[in-house]
């Protein structure tokens, strides 16, 4: 749904805007990005060195493109194809026109380093089709059995507003959330740390659904069963009811659960035009070059084995079998792969930082695609008067039913069905075909008179990304107690105090951000990690912008006591 939670001053004009400035990390990255100065440099005598970046999805070329750019040579390994979850697939024997995102379809506004190469790139984003968003012409709500169509929450019953102000509450009430909001649009990096201290302090140990029970205004289970099923931002929350409620007041505090846009075109073009793009600047390489023409138009194969050698170097050892030994090297894939997918030595990390990658805990994820000849759901029903078939969020078996149309008359899709969790695995042991039929089953009993089957014209793609074997997850979502886990995984490119034989290897990724599940997390830790591979080989960034390491000591995430 459309963003319901307070804004801590009326929104006039020259309000700053929401960005993923923190709250653990407030750290400016769109203006490290923007910086003429560009990102550092590393000294001429490394002018060619080559780095190894393991995963080639957005935070992966990311990394390598700015190392790139500083006249080093990334070397990116890939065990499936570029791009990682953003995956953007069409339908066979349908026009190229239609496409399904299995992995990120939608961005919020406040992912402003993301932005920063969505521009680079030349690519173009448009509103995406939330429940009761402005982009979408209706809504419908549909639990235990009972519809309700909607264009605006005014629209629903006065138990979903109640809902929408019981969350309001919860946050202000919970979460010091009219503070927290002033001080992120402001960037008042003192105010962010006292609030969200207080809070990490406080809150580490319970789950989301704790933290809602807590509440005065959720004292209601009917109203903690609505809010779950239906929620507020994208849709429902009750997947997330067993995570820390420090994920999710990471997501509202940064409006990333709202005001969404989606990549004009598919957004697995963003990290492909990278992997293409040839910088304007750049040290060492000449004009023209690109990641690609650096690695002859493909990246090496999966990586197999990671181990330490002499001088505290990092060796690869690919599918191919091939060894190539480096001075750095940056780890973007999703981090389980390093407990199961590829053979490690101990010595790569710390012990401590092995029990956090152990520790993550990663959300399933589930997408089925249909191509239909038009977007027949905007005709009117006679009766009514309203449109035949919404956006429908449910209790039943599809949860989620997007409606994503390519213009009047033309071929158009239907995500029949994006679900998380436990809803998730429920459709694992089911072909696509076998999903498609239980979910039209499921629509038909919400919408009777419209038979979606009639405008099928091909057949369906689906997802669950906890099956697919190079990421066992959709993404990173810390369960209770595990702040002091991510702490170690999202600081580990700081490593001047570390044992100088557990340097040189570093962790990139959005499980290594503080917001898994978004784009944004992905580029940040890949400039963590640039920062990283760039002061471990001698260099510096210019005095006039500091990185993110250098801005470390003042702004590093608060530290729980471990004992």
């Amino acid at each position: 749904m459309t963003s319901t939670v307070p804004t801590a001053v009326p929104q006039a004009e020259a309000q700053p805007p929401i960005t993923m400035f923190g709250p653990d990390f407030p750290y400016a990255y769109d203006d490290f990005l923007a910086h003429p100065a560009g990102l550092g440099q590393v000294p001429a005598t490394e002018h060619g060195t080559e780095v190894a970046v393991i995963g080639g999805g957005l935070s992966g070329l990311v990394t390598a493109y700015e190392l790139m750019k500083m006249g080093l040579k990334p070397v990116v390994y890939e065990a499936d194809q570029l791009g990682g979850r953003l995956r953007t697939v069409g339908f066979e024997g349908c026009e190229p026109g239609l496409r399904a995102e299995l992995g990120a379809m939608r961005f919020p506004p406040s992912s402003t380093a993301l932005q920063h190469y969505i521009d680079l790139v030349g690519l173009d984003t448009a509103p995406f089709p939330n429940p009761l968003s402005p982009a979408t012409p209706s809504t419908v709500v549909d639990l235990k059995g009972v519809p309700h169509y909607a264009r605006t929450i005014d629209d629903l019953p006065q138990v979903y507003r109640d809902v929408a102000e019981a969350w309001r509450s919860c946050l202000e009430e919970g979460a010091e959330f009219s503070a927290m909001n002033t001080a992120l649009r402001t960037r008042d990096v003192p105010k962010i740390r006292e609030i969200w201290s207080r809070l990490v302090e406080r809150l580490d140990d319970q789950t989301f659904y704790g933290f809602l029970c807590q509440s005065e205004a959720f004292s209601s289970f009917r109203h903690r069963e609505i809010f779950g099923q239906v929620g507020f931002g994208t849709g429902g929350w009750d997947t997330d009811f067993p995570n820390s409620i420090l994920e999710i007041l990471r997501v509202v505090y940064t409006e990333a659960d709202d005001h969404h846009r989606g990549i004009v075109g598919g957004s697995q073009q963003l990290p492909l035009r990278l992997w293409e793009h040839a910088p304007d600047k750049l040290l060492h390489w000449p004009r023209g070059t690109s990641l690609s023409s650096l690695h002859g138009g493909e990246p090496r194969p999966a990586v197999t084995r990671l181990h330490r050698t002499a001088g505290n170097r990092v060796t690869v050892t690919d599918a191919e079998g091939k060894l190539r030994t480096y001075k750095a090297a940056v780890f973007t894939a999703q981090s389980w792969m390093l407990l199961s997918k590829i053979a490690c030595d101990d010595a790569l990390f710390p012990i401590d930082h092995w029990t956090a990658i152990e520790r993550t805990h990663y959300m399933e994820s589930s997408k089925l695609f249909v191509p239909v000849d038009r977007p027949f759901w905007l005709d009117t029903d006679e009766e009514t008067g309203r449109d035949v078939m919404s956006m429908t969020l449910t209790d039943r078996m599809t949860r989620g039913t997007y409606l994503l149309d390519n213009g009047p008359d033309r071929p158009a899709v239907i995500c029949l069905s994006y679900t998380w969790c436990d809803d998730s695995l429920k459709w694992l042991p089911l072909s696509a075909e076998e999903r498609m039929e239980v979910m039209l089953n499921s629509l038909r009993e919400i919408y009777p008179k419209v038979d979606i089957r009639r405008h099928l014209i091909g057949s369906p793609v689906t997802v669950s990304w906890e099956d697919e074997p190079y990421f066992m997850g959709a993404f990173k979502a810390n369960l209770p107690g595990h702040y002091r886990y991510q702490r170690r995984l999202f600081t580990h490119f700081v490593q001047d105090t570390l044992p100088e034989d557990r340097r040189g290897l570093f962790l990139a990724g959005d499980d290594i951000s503080w917001t898994a599940g978004w784009a944004e997390g992905a580029v940040q830790t890949a400039l963590n990690a640039v920062w990283g591979v760039m002061h471990h080989l001698g260099g510096a960034c210019d005095p006039g912008n500091p990185g993110p390491g250098d801005r470390y000591e003042e702004i590093a995430p608060v530290a729980l006591p471990e004992d």
